[in-house]
């Protein structure tokens, strides 16, 4: 296996990650400033009041984004098995 196909295939997992990745990160990102955006206008400084939103809302996203995520996992491990006889030959 010449280093430029392993490079190949380790760059596109990164993309994949960050594809997979991509959906809930924002969420909670989204979930977390507006939760902190409301608590310093209500001057309520409370750490754990963040969490349960982000936890429901990172969870509907996982049930809205999750068989997006497995379809792009299961193409990507199809693609790998379909490399294997070109990667082992060297061609």
């Amino acid at each position: 296996m010449s280093p430029e196909a392993v490079m190949d295939i380790g760059q596109e997992a990164l993309l994949l990650a960050a594809k997979l990745c991509a959906p809930v990160l924002i969420t909670a990102l989204v979930v977390g400033f507006t939760v902190s955006l409301l608590q310093s206008i209500t001057q309520v400084q409370e750490m754990t009041i963040s969490f349960v939103p982000k936890l429901i809302a990172v969870g509907i996203a996982l049930l809205v984004c999750g068989n997006w995520m497995i379809a792009e996992i299961v193409a990507f491990t199809h693609d790998l098995f379909a490399r294997i006889p070109t990667l082992l030959s060297g061609g």
